[in-house]
């Protein structure tokens, strides 16, 4: 199986990482990144640590906007 891009910068490939979704180019998981933002940490560190660049740091961001965007949230009174 090939690398499918499935957001720019993001892609999936069944031999990377068994399929969870990473950083194009790397073994960096999406979901990583995302944690250590939630967590408070800055850009730039996180970027030092996984040798990431500022477009890595926004295609993740970017990404996980697109899921949100994508959400539907019915509320049930």
């Amino acid at each position: 199986m090939t690398s499918n891009e499935i957001y720019p910068g993001v892609t999936v490939d069944q031999a990377v990482m068994a399929g969870t979704l990473v950083i194009a180019g790397t073994r960096v998981p999406v979901r990583v990144v995302l944690d250590h933002l939630a967590a408070g940490d800055i850009a730039e560190d996180i970027q030092a640590h996984y040798d990431l660049t500022q477009e890595n740091i926004r295609a993740t961001l970017g990404y996980a906007a697109s899921i949100v965007d994508a959400e539907r949230v019915y509320v049930v009174s």
